[in-house]
């Protein structure tokens, strides 16, 4: 039994916003403001990491037009280096990126539950397990009524940013003179926290990947892959960079800095409580949303590798009823849960930045290969810019990795023992399949 392909242009492109657009937003300008102390910087971080992710968007947008299948990079991977390249991507998002992403999200979510209620750390950690739960459940129900979920959820989320965007720069409260210093008072350091802070924004901008995951199941992939995930890239840059010239416009870079929950914090400048109440609902939608995503449609990667024998058989399977990977969801909330019990959202993020810019810059590597070695691949969607877009993001993935590594050498470490581990699993998984 297959998955079938049920998914529009307008389906793929809210995944790919929907997961983009999560917790991060509403959180890490703080600490790239507490990083840079400049206007000018803050702003300057999210168009650098917005240009990145698009000049990683038009190159894997080929890929994902010429492979349109279950698995995403897993497979354009498989295809260009061999199975143990794959093998190593699906390993690190099965056990890395993706549930470490939706722990990450899910805390996110948790932590503004508490503006409404108090919740201890335990609570926090509460509550996320039961939202991972709900939309694990949801997802594996049919794939129609999580791409419908994700749609509803993305156009609310969508309103509240623009929202917290007009509000800020339209309501009494904000200030031009909040916008100082523009230019930093000092140069020391500054490549070393700008690395720092385009790792944070990274992760803010990842998930215009995932509808990759789920390429088996849109409709005319060979022209709605490609424009999905473009359409995203530059959706959410815009949205990004408003959004964070609105915070600073409204608070100023030190109080930006100084906040834990920036945009309820804005809020309450120019709306007072209840205003507050209505952004950490958006917001809480916001984190939901992204998450739906996530949880819809990277279980299709382990769901992939199991079908070519190189997992488990059971996560392979499809539901008889509902025609989703139901035993890959299981897994991956399973690992999500772990990783809640025991993990903070700082360093979540760092092992999935990390983790993900070495396959990106891998995935960027594959096409430069197969344009060589398959040159008879049907290529609905040309990279647009090639050779120079995927050779641009190679070398910024590879400075990003090197300069996290500088600076995070712990969390990095962690992070690339984690993918190694993979390979005894992968050849356990070979020696298995070929007995």
């Amino acid at each position: 039994m297959e998955l079938k392909r049920q998914l529009t242009l307008l389906d793929a492109t809210m995944i790919n916003v929907g997961t983009i657009i999560a917790s991060a937003i509403f959180i890490v300008p703080a600490e790239i403001a507490a990083g840079l102390h400049a206007t000018s910087l803050t702003v300057l971080v999210w168009v650098v990491g917005g240009i990145v992710s698009i000049l990683g968007a038009l190159a894997i947008a080929e890929l994902a037009a010429a492979m349109p299948e279950a698995g995403g990079a897993y497979v354009y991977l498989r295809e260009a280096f061999g199975p143990a390249s794959g093998w190593l991507y699906g390993w690190a998002n099965g056990i890395v990126i993706n549930p470490a992403s939706i722990a990450a999200i899910a805390v996110g979510f948790a932590g503004y539950v508490g503006h409404f209620t108090p919740l201890s750390p335990w609570g926090i950690k509460g509550v996320a397990i039961l939202s991972i739960l709900g939309l694990t459940a949801l997802n594996a129900r049919g794939v129609r009524l999580g791409a419908t979920t994700q749609n509803v959820l993305t156009l609310i989320k969508i309103a509240t940013v623009v929202w917290l965007i007009l509000i800020g720069f339209v309501l009494p409260g904000g200030g031009v003179a909040n916008l100082e210093p523009i230019w930093p008072r000092s140069s020391g350091h500054l490549i070393g926290g700008f690395g720092l802070a385009m790792v944070a924004v990274l992760w803010a901008y990842d998930g215009w990947i995932e509808t990759t995951y789920v390429g088996g199941e849109v409709t005319d992939p060979g022209r709605n892959l490609p424009r999905a995930i473009i359409y995203s890239a530059l959706i959410c840059m815009a949205l990004y960079v408003l959004v964070t010239l609105s915070f600073t416009y409204v608070l100023g870079p030190d109080r930006v800095a100084a906040s834990k929950l920036v945009a309820s914090d804005a809020a309450a400048v120019t709306l007072g409580a209840f205003g507050v109440g209505l952004v950490v609902a958006g917001i809480l939608v916001s984190t939901l949303g992204a998450n739906n995503g996530i949880v819809l449609t990277a279980a299709r990667v382990p769901y992939a590798m199991a079908r070519d024998g190189l997992l488990f058989r059971g996560i392979g399977a499809v539901h008889p009823r509902w025609l989703t990977p139901a035993n890959s969801l299981l897994v991956q909330a399973i690992l999500s849960i772990a990783l809640t019990l025991t993990g903070e959202y700082d360093w979540l993020y760092t092992y999935v930045v990390f983790a993900q810019f070495v396959f990106y810059a891998a995935m960027c590597g594959a096409l430069l290969r197969l344009r060589r070695s398959k040159p008879e691949l049907p290529r609905p969607y040309r990279a647009w810019g090639y050779p120079v877009t995927p050779v641009l993001f190679i070398v910024f993935s590879l400075w990003l990795v090197g300069n996290t590594i500088k600076e995070d050498p712990v969390d990095s470490a962690v992070a690339a023992g984690l993918i190694a581990l993979g390979l005894p699993f992968y050849w356990y998984f070979k020696n298995r399949r070929s007995a």
